[in-house]
């Protein structure tokens, strides 16, 4: 970890001039910044004070900035949670997954409801209340009766910021190999077909807006004012740096690239270990103005309030954004958008099925490499 953390350091110190040099804006100040994938709790303390300590002498961030730290509930020591505490730290997303302990342990997690309802409660203790917990719709065992039971905990919980995913099956997890196989290993007989988990995550819409924690993005709830900050930046295409495995940076270009056609640049590192410790650097990529209109749709349409053409007209222009038009009336007539004047969003089944909605914005191209 030791290694690790030298390595985020080294980077953070070099991230400005490097993004510099290949022509992108770098904005200022920093007014969100969000640790996270993997699990920074299991950090030993000293490291992670080391790592926040660096953030703030490289960027000049904000006194009142949402600061989060995503943990897996049973690994925050106390030492860890002081550490959070006295570096800024006034967010914290949970990995819950599910309150029922049967269906938390077919997936792994060594957590239980118990332990992760104590966690809630010394993280309130030690002053940090705005909190996220992530469930997950399709787990092994999962029925309608235990999913309401799960989303009770969670209401009662009074966390601010809820999370709803629905089991995504791929063949880069062991529990979807075994589900595209017909096998049963890893309770994957246990699986609810697609059909009942997109029943349980509208039930989660119904429930969790009914109790205050309204919908804002198609994975996302929050009750008032407690919309991750971070997140939204993802969605509206505001510039990031990303540090650690596989990170990603996305910048607007300067005025040399945006002569050129070019709207902003990717930083990119290694998604493996073993290659970001030891490999070159970043990799840079350039993002083309068109593939800048693609994202703005796509991403624009995860929230609920979607995307404002007229918004998009002043960024990318008339003629680029008018090119989509088209797809838009498929996708209206089909069901899966809805518009509004010059404003358009998912529909309700439009979120069930958004993947599909997301590809008819994205086109081949690829971004254009320019370095190591």
């Amino acid at each position: 970890m030791g290694q690790y953390a030298d390595r985020l350091v080294a980077d953070m110190r070099d991230a400005t001039r490097i993004a510099a040099e290949r022509g992108a804006d770098i904005p200022e100040p920093v007014d969100t910044i969000y640790l996270g994938g993997g699990t920074p709790s299991l950090l030993p303390p000293e490291e992670f004070k080391r790592v926040m300590f660096e953030v703030r002498q490289q960027f000049r961030t904000l006194p009142r900035a949402e600061v989060t730290v995503e943990c897996a509930p049973g690994t925050l020591s106390d030492p860890m949670i002081h550490a959070m505490t006295t570096r800024g730290v006034n967010r914290v997303s949970m990995g819950v997954q599910s309150f029922i302990d049967k269906e938390a342990a077919s997936v792994a997690r060594l957590h239980t409801r118990e332990k992760t309802l104590n966690d809630i409660e010394r993280l309130r203790k030690a002053g940090v209340s705005n909190i996220n917990v992530d469930l997950i719709a399709g787990l092994p065992h999962q029925t309608r009766e235990s999913w309401n039971e799960s989303l009770d905990q969670v209401i009662v919980s009074g966390v601010p910021h809820v999370s709803v995913y629905m089991l995504e099956v791929d063949e880069d997890s062991r529990l979807g190999r075994e589900l595209i196989a017909g096998g049963t290993k890893y309770h994957a007989h246990f699986v609810p077909d697609d059909d009942l988990t997109a029943e349980l995550y509208e039930t989660a819409i119904t429930r969790l807006s009914e109790a205050g924690i309204e919908q804002y993005e198609i994975s996302n709830f929050a009750r008032p004012g407690f919309e991750s900050r971070h997140n939204l930046k993802y969605w509206t295409r505001q510039p990031y740096f990303g540090f650690g495995v596989d990170a990603h940076s996305m910048l607007p270009a300067g005025n040399e690239l945006r002569a050129r056609g070019i709207d902003g640049i990717r930083m990119a590192t290694s998604d493996n270990y073993d290659q970001f410790l030891s490999g070159p650097g970043t990799a840079i990529s350039e993002v083309s103005s068109a593939q800048a209109a693609e994202e703005a749709f796509f991403l624009g349409l995860r929230m609920n309030r979607g995307v404002s053409l007229e918004e998009l007209w002043a960024h990318h222009g008339h003629e680029r954004i008018d090119g989509f038009q088209t797809v838009i009336d498929e996708l209206v007539a089909g069901g899966l958008l809805e518009q509004a004047g010059e404003h358009i969003r998912l529909t309700p089944r439009g979120r069930l099925l958004s993947n599909e909605v997301f590809e008819r914005f994205i086109s081949e191209q690829e971004p254009s490499e320019i370095g190591n």
